[in-house]
């Protein structure tokens, strides 16, 4: 496995996207960004390659005074993709499936 550098301080501000960026609403409202931009910066946010090892839930992103928790990313990801946070949950539907018992079938009868 190779062992990524992640020293902020030896990283060209222009390369890394968060000596730029302080949040993931800031990505979002960053109109010099285009969405795929945008969608490159937060996705290599959310990456596991940022994870707090005692935390999953947060990232520590090099460049960056503070963690930043996942949920924040993904809904920003989220809004990205003009999904609304406020749908409501889906509903149940559809027939269930049932499945055959095996020893019903081996005696020939059907459930």
């Amino acid at each position: 496995m190779t062992n990524v550098n992640t020293n902020s301080g030896t990283l060209n501000p222009l390369f890394y996207p968060a000596a730029h960026y302080d949040s993931p609403a800031d990505v979002l409202n960053a109109s010099e960004l285009s969405g795929p931009e945008k969608r490159i910066i937060l996705s290599s946010w959310a990456s596991d390659m940022y994870a707090v090892e005692s935390c999953p839930a947060l990232r520590e992103i090099p460049g960056m005074s503070h963690t930043i928790r996942l949920t924040d990313i993904l809904a920003a990801l989220r809004k990205l993709d003009g999904d609304n946070d406020n749908d409501d949950p889906p509903r149940g539907g559809g027939v269930p499936m049932r499945l055959r018992r095996p020893w019903a079938a081996a005696e020939g009868r059907s459930t």
